[in-house]
């Protein structure tokens, strides 16, 4: 079944719109104020996202679950140690489950990004790697930057740096999706449309 694409605006709001709601209500009141928040504009923003396109990414679900979680012990535990990590464990979760299904020759970033993808098995491979080690790197940056800067400096990098990080490292595959980009016409290209690489 189709679905419905978002205006690219629109998904960007309900991606910015939460780090930005957690951002201004870390600086006017304090980290557990900003939790709170954080934690009703996702829920906010997936709603939105249903009503719209009638879809939730998978992605989006996943952040969400954890960070109500985490969230939900920061509150009650009154320890920002838990919202703080959360980052943390939301990309350990991505590399773990890029990684593991490397492992099985599948590659599932089809369905943690809500794409499909047409590539080679090889170009599979290759992109479902760069991704695995993405994530491990952002996982310890962020332990990096809880652990030695201050939490304003923690927020602000939450809001306004994974985001463009992110954005620059996915456009940056662009010419590796294209070289090993397939035509949908074959048995090989129906295999790599479902993830497959264990081939090539």
């Amino acid at each position: 079944m189709d679905k419905n694409q978002p205006h690219p605006l629109f998904k960007l709001a309900t991606e910015l719109g939460p780090l930005i709601v957690f951002f201004v209500a870390n600086a006017k009141f304090n980290l557990f104020v900003a939790t709170g928040a954080f934690m009703v504009a996702i829920v906010a923003a997936m709603v939105a996202s249903y009503m719209v396109v009638r879809h939730v990414p998978m992605m989006a679900i996943v952040t969400a679950v954890i960070v109500l979680v985490f969230g939900t012990l920061t509150l009650v535990l009154h320890d920002e140690t838990f919202i703080k990590v959360k980052p943390t464990i939301v990309y350990g979760l991505f590399a773990v489950i890029l990684g593991g299904g490397l492992l099985f020759g599948r590659s599932f970033i089809a369905i943690l990004f809500d794409q499909m993808f047409n590539l080679t098995p090889k170009g599979w491979r290759i992109l479902t790697t760069r991704w695995t080690l993405f994530f491990l790197g952002m996982a310890l940056l962020n332990e990096i930057i809880w652990r030695t800067q201050s939490t304003d400096f923690w927020v602000a990098f939450k809001a306004f740096g994974a985001i463009p990080i992110t954005m620059v490292f996915a456009i940056a595959q662009m010419p590796l999706i294209k070289r090993y980009h397939l035509e949908p016409a074959t048995l090989e290209a129906s295999e790599a449309e479902a993830g497959d690489v264990s081939k090539g």
